[in-house]
């Protein structure tokens, strides 16, 4: 807590006042192709910035393709040799995620960096279309397909390049606000029971344990590929848009542990550019440090049957869009 309200740097060189550009500087990031779900807005664009700021090709995948030009364009207008594009991705959306995928797998472009950045928060009780809790949909379910339809990708361009390809989950330290077996597989849906705090707290949980399993089976199978997942920090950002005034009032008592957009951003751009992580995966980073996760976090079991039970989901819903 100290080293938080402190900005006091940890083993990395790097604490929580560090920014995305700092964690960055002098990396050349040219032979990168990197997807950040979320890229138009928050930390998601501060993301995407600083990734084409150090010479990556960025792909923003967005819901809302407006919101996407006018970031794309806020990125030019500020470097002009960036490289940006978009693409329209409803993570809630398992149709909408295969088509973002077929989209751009159809460019013929190579992929390093997989950021799963995007995420809704604390919003109250509904279903996808795929018939999900929104926010386990949205969260986790998304980008656990998307991920899965990129691995291939991702395991080529690694082979062929011999770069090391890295997939990056957005977690947060609310994964410690969870039901008490991490994860309620048998009331996913359950509405009389929904709190937004906790269902939340579960899609998080969600995130760090796709990220292990996943750094397991690549481990296995020798694939030169990392996963990790970062606690950004407490940023204002559109993703407390549903309780925007409880954050004020919280904000107000807790000012010294909040972060900017800029060093919300660092975490995540430390994780997926910086050198000195190469091998690393399987880790829960905060303030560009490794950080103890939860035992829940750590549940290799839970990982096991979040892996079942995010196939069958998925397998669920294409048989019903196939009928």
């Amino acid at each position: 807590m100290l080293r938080l309200i402190t900005g006091r740097r940890g083993a990395s060189g790097f604490g929580s006042a560090s920014t995305a550009e700092e964690v960055t500087q002098g990396i050349d990031a040219t032979p990168f192709t990197a997807i950040i779900t979320g890229g138009a807005s928050g930390i998601g664009l501060e993301t995407a910035r600083v990734l084409a700021l150090r010479n990556a090709h960025v792909i923003i995948a967005a819901r809302n393709m407006e919101t996407a030009n006018e970031a794309k364009q806020h990125i030019l207008n500020e470097n002009k040799a960036a490289h940006i594009d978009i693409l329209k991705l409803d993570l809630s959306s398992l149709k909408s995620v295969k088509a973002f995928a077929d989209n751009f797998l159809a460019l013929n472009l190579p992929l390093n960096i997989l950021i799963n950045n995007a995420g809704i928060m604390f919003c109250p009780f509904q279903l996808s279309e795929d018939g999900i809790e929104m926010q386990f949909a949205t969260n986790h379910l998304g980008h656990f397909y998307l991920t899965s339809l990129f691995l291939d990708k991702m395991k080529e361009t690694a082979k062929a390049t011999g770069i090391e390809g890295r997939i990056v989950n957005l977690s947060s330290v609310a994964h410690l606000v969870c039901p008490r077996k991490g994860i309620e597989f048998h009331n996913i849906n359950d509405k009389n029971s929904y709190q937004d705090k906790v269902a939340y707290g579960q899609s998080k949980l969600a995130n760090l344990l796709h990220a292990n399993e996943l750094s397991r089976r690549l481990q296995e199978e020798g694939a030169n590929i990392t996963v990790n997942s970062v606690h950004p920090g407490l940023i204002m950002t559109n993703l407390m848009r549903h309780s925007a005034f409880l954050m004020k009032i919280i904000r107000v008592f807790t000012c010294l542990l909040w972060k900017n957009v800029p060093q919300g951003a660092a975490t995540t751009c430390y994780v997926a550019l910086h050198p000195s992580l190469k091998g690393v995966t399987g880790k829960y980073f905060v303030d560009c440090n490794e950080y103890k996760p939860s035992k829940l976090a750590e549940d290799e079991v839970l990982a096991r049957n979040l892996w079942d039970f995010s196939n069958k989901l998925i397998n669920a819903s294409q048989k019903i869009i196939d009928e």
